[in-house]
């Protein structure tokens, strides 16, 4: 994953009420509207796409991964009975049958120290059976095990080994154990740039014998409605990502989540459940089932959407998807309901084009034959803005 948000950095003003429209598009004559270049914001980007595609020819990330983390709602109190029942919990509430396959444990598994031969040790208390017992359960299940550490002598908790001068050991190690996913964090460094700490770990992988995506932590922005300065970099094979989702953890609005899922969607970014799936409620599940929504998450055409226009504190953010297809974000982030406004000219369309949209959360079609769209938003609640 390039351009990835810290842990507990991302500041998130949402707002009260948000719209998602995907829209079809073609001209008068029926020809398909190219909308690719619409959203293009680097002279690089078709190196960069060249890149992405030789990296994805191992068949990992070719879409933006889904699944669970730990680390949001449960932090350092995390044990395998947690995990095993979260892994039950995703199966069934058909979550995974959604995609959400990942079961990602964060920092705080392991010991404080290596054994005598350089090992990363399970902790005793928490993980008695061991990572590749609980890797074994997970994948009886049909999903995958996700495992952290850090380019650091130690973690970000400071209460296990970081990988730093141990990457090959380490890589073969969570091979041995059959995990599937590896967040890679950056604390406790030696000072030396992640450009090049990074790419030893993934040589590692690489070279370890299991597929492993790899999905690294380095602070490039701090806050996740200014990734879209890394779009360009965003293909399959490779995803920006501003950390797991807070849907579900207390704090916010029904209608704050609903914008925060619905941005992560549009930015292609990786959709990580962060709550406490076993009791979550009747609503963040039907929140984190749209399967129209993920649909645009995990759209095949691997371009990430942006913020295509800014008013004060109104928004419109857009993306292409296949089929010749937009998703459109209508975002009002101030204290007044306002009407927030998005012109064909905005979205790259010709404004004679007819289009057929459709609401994503009311689940509504609509036929628009004018040259805009708009939507009456609700005020956004400024003391709700949280870093998380």
């Amino acid at each position: 994953m390039l351009g990835k948000l810290g842990r507990s950095v991302v500041a998130l003003s949402i707002c009260f009420f948000f719209f998602l429209r995907l829209v079809s598009t073609a001209d008068a004559a029926g020809r398909p509207i190219n909308m690719g270049k619409q959203y293009s914001n680097s002279s690089h980007d078709d190196h960069q796409l060249a890149r992405m595609r030789g990296l994805s020819a191992n068949g990992l990330g070719l879409a933006p991964p889904m699944g669970w983390n730990s680390w949001n709602h449960f932090h350092c109190n995390i044990e395998e009975k947690l995990i095993r029942e979260t892994a039950d919990a995703m199966v069934s509430s058909g979550l995974a049958a959604l995609g959400y396959e990942h079961v990602n444990l964060d920092d705080c598994w392991a010991e404080l120290n290596r054994d005598s031969e350089g090992n990363l040790v399970p902790k005793a208390s928490t993980f008695p059976s061991g990572i590749k017992a609980l890797a074994d359960y997970i994948h009886g299940k049909g999903l995958k095990l996700g495992i952290y550490s850090d380019a650091g002598s130690q973690t970000c908790s400071g209460t296990m080994p970081g990988s730093l001068g141990h990457e090959e050991q380490d890589a073969k190690t969570f091979a041995s154990w059959g995990v599937d996913f590896l967040k890679y964090d950056n604390c406790n460094n030696d000072g030396t740039s992640p450009k090049e700490r990074y790419p030893v770990m993934s040589k590692a992988l690489l070279n370890s014998g299991r597929p492993i995506f790899f999905s690294l932590c380095e602070c490039m922005t701090s806050r996740a409605d200014q990734n879209d300065q890394w779009a360009s970099y965003a293909a399959p094979g490779g995803w920006n990502d501003p950390d797991m989702l807070e849907v579900g953890n207390g704090g916010m609005t029904t209608e704050e989540y609903r914008s925060h899922f619905s941005i992560w969607a549009l930015a292609k970014a990786p959709l990580l459940i962060g709550c406490d799936v076993r009791t979550m409620s009747d609503e963040t599940l039907e929140m984190l089932s749209n399967r129209e929504v993920i649909a645009v998450n995990q759209d095949k055409l691997g371009v990430q959407g942006k913020k295509v226009k800014n008013n004060g504190d109104l928004e419109v953010w857009a993306g292409p998807l296949s089929n010749n297809k937009i998703a459109v974000v209508l975002w009002n982030r101030g204290s007044s309901r306002a009407t927030v406004t998005a012109y064909w000219s905005d979205i790259g369309l010709d404004p004679t084009t007819t289009v057929n949209a459709r609401d994503l959360w009311a689940l509504l079609c609509l036929v628009l034959t004018v040259a805009s769209f708009a939507a009456e938003e609700e005020v956004f609640d400024a003391e709700k803005a949280e870093k998380i």
